[in-house]
Formats: C-alpha cells, sequence, structure tokens
C-alpha cells in the first residue's frame, strides 16, 4: 500500500527521490519503494526524513513503532501536568507565544481567558507578519453543541454562546490578515488546543466544570512521538469541517 502522506511531505517541500536518496544514503529505487510500495525504512532513516520534512515518525509510519515504545515515547512527550488551567503560570503563555515563528493553532468555545491579553491581537499579527501561520477556530454560537456545553458546566443555555460572541468581537480586527484565518466549528469539544510550534497546551473539558477548572497539559512534540501528533490531528479534523465567521 502506498505511503501517502511521506509522497505528500516530500510534495510539499519540493524533494525529489534524488534529493532524498542523497540524505539518506540510499539508491532512489529504494527512497521510491518507500513510498510506492510502504516499505517501511530503517530507524536511522525514518528519523532523518521525519527531520527533513518536520513530520514525526509515528505520522510518516504509524505501524513502525513497538506498542511498548510508543507509551514509553508518550510519557517523554508530558512537559508537565497543571491541575487547573488557571494553575498554568502566565510566563509560560508568554513565553510560548513569544518563541513560536511557524505555527500557531487555537481550537476553543470561547476562550475568554485569552481575551484578557490587549496585545494579543497585536502579537498574532506580527506573528503573521513574520511568516507564522495562525489559525483561530471558535465555537459557532448559534450551533447546539455551544448551547449544549453552557448546559454542561450549568451556567444557563445561551451564557457561553454569547461569550462566543465576544471573542469573535474580539478577533474580528484579523479578519483578511494575510497568515490569519479565524473560523468556527459546530463540534462537540473534548479539548481546548494552543498549538505553538512544537509545543502544545491541552485544556481537558471535565463534565460539570469549566475550562479554567480542568486539567491542562503541557506536551512538547517529539520525531517518534504519537501523543502530540494525535491532538494535532484532531485540531485538523475539527479545521476541516469549519466555517468562516458570520462576522
Amino acid at each position: 500500500m502506498p505511503n501517502e502522506r511521506l509522497r505528500d511531505a516530500l510534495l510539499r517541500h519540493g524533494l525529489s527521490l534524488e534529493q532524498m536518496s542523497k540524505a539518506t544514503g540510499v539508491d532512489p529505487k529504494t527512497v521510491e519503494r518507500w513510498i510506492t510500495k510502504g516499505r517501511t525504512p530503517y530507524a536511522r532513516h525514518r528519523r532523518a526524513i521525519a527531520a527533513i520534512v518536520r513530520e514525526t515518525e509515528s505520522y510518516l509510519w504509524p505501524e513502525a513503532i513497538a506498542p511498548e515504545r510508543a507509551a514509553e515515547i508518550a510519557a517523554s512527550e508530558v512537559v508537565k501536568v497543571y491541575p487547573h488551567r488557571h494553575s498554568l503560570p502566565r510566563e509560560v503563555w508568554q513565553r510560548l507565544l513569544h518563541e513560536a515563528t511557524d505555527e500557531i493553532e487555537i481550537l476553543v468555545y470561547a476562550g475568554m481567558f485569552m481575551l484578557d491579553d490587549p496585545s494579543l491581537i497585536k502579537k498574532l499579527r506580527g506573528k503573521a507578519m513574520a511568516g507564522a501561520r495562525v489559525r483561530v477556530l471558535l465555537g459557532d454560537p448559534a450551533s447546539t453543541e455551544v448551547a449544549q456545553r453552557s448546559e454542561d458546566e450549568g451556567i444557563g443555555k445561551g451564557t457561553v454562546a454569547a461569550k462566543v460572541r465576544n471573542a469573535l468581537a474580539f478577533f474580528k480586527p484579523l479578519d483578511g490578515e494575510e497568515g490569519i484565518e479565524v473560523r468556527c466549528h459546530c463540534t462537540t469539544l473534548y479539548n481546548s488546543i494552543f498549538r505553538f510550534d512544537d509545543d502544545m497546551l491541552v485544556n481537558t473539558h471535565v463534565y460539570g466544570f469549566m475550562a479554567g477548572h480542568a486539567p491542562m497539559l503541557h506536551l512538547r512534540r517529539l520525531s517518534a512521538g504519537d501523543l502530540f501528533e494525535t491532538y494535532s490531528e484532531s485540531f485538523e479534523s475539527v479545521w476541516k469541517t469549519s466555517k468562516p465567521p458570520k462576522w
């Protein structure tokens, strides 16, 4: 079975079979078989390719790593667990945003705590101007999912929807900015996700609790890891179903 993930990664980076052959020290025909036949490269070649195309080994070759080893790597991807989102030091947020250069992704329903930073719009605009891709996903305030989340938190059916509308007004100045996209989603959100390049903050959602009182995971992407990639793919799944907001 062809390895379409590897094929796509090479195409996105404009890499030929010959270039990968030189980078890995194997024959171009071997590289071709990795793609067209789905052959699995040796570990040293997987690491080299993953570094070149800036993808994880677990994404390019999901079956290549033994379950026991995958579990060990996943544990190493967890930088720290915070019992509540509000216990995450503010300087961590600021540092991760400041150091991000390529990918900034936000998946929330409303994320009202972000609005406490009046300079956030300026910071995101600056990151996009410097070449980063910024993607923001907010809940659709008219969706049943947002209404249900509001009831699950015990704060009234329309409360979260009102928060989303406030968040949309906050992010509206970014509408049309190059390198920045703001969309709305209608998914049942099990986690809020905040990605800053190879670091990610995952705010779990707990029934009956507001997000600020739920746990927060700080993850760091590892080449052979699977945990970071799982949440990254979840973001992509929501992104594909999202639509531009009705400002």
